[in-house]
């Protein structure tokens, strides 16, 4: 595989694994759950992304965590949004490590994802930084 995946092919579940290392407050967590890929009602172009599942830290009681995004397809790669519209960050079409940056005021968060396991697995790393952030994040998907 030398592209990205057409958004298409990420429809339906993949269970979801995430860990979240904290440098500034030198804490881990931990998410544990799913990620719905489901068509954008009225848009073959379109998906919404839903995860849901249960983040945990060291000391502290697990809670109930969930977010949404909207990914579209586009001639030179995926559009990802926010669920309310506002642009997140565009994933490259070519190749199977593209990366992307979304810069809100005052921090920047970097993403590498990696689609050399595809169809079964595929991950996103991010790295955020900003004067009262500073962590990583390693999402690992897989079918199932």
């Amino acid at each position: 595989m030398t592209d990205l995946p057409d958004l298409k092919a990420f429809e339906g579940r993949w269970q979801l694994s995430r860990v979240i290392e904290d440098r500034r407050a030198q804490s881990e967590g931990r998410f544990e759950g799913s990620a719905l890929f489901s068509p954008h009602a009225g848009h073959d172009k379109v998906m919404d992304y839903f995860e849901t599942g249960e983040m945990s830290y060291a000391g502290q009681p697990p809670m109930a965590a969930s977010r949404a995004y909207i990914w579209q397809q586009e001639d030179c790669g995926i559009a990802v949004t926010f669920d309310d519209g506002r642009a997140f960050h565009k994933i490259d079409g070519k190749g199977v490590a593209p990366d992307a940056v979304h810069h809100c005021d005052p921090d920047l968060y970097h993403v590498s994802y990696d689609f050399s396991g595809w169809a079964m697995r595929w991950r996103s790393v991010w790295r955020v930084q900003g004067p009262r952030k500073d962590y990583r994040m390693v999402s690992e998907y897989r079918r199932g």
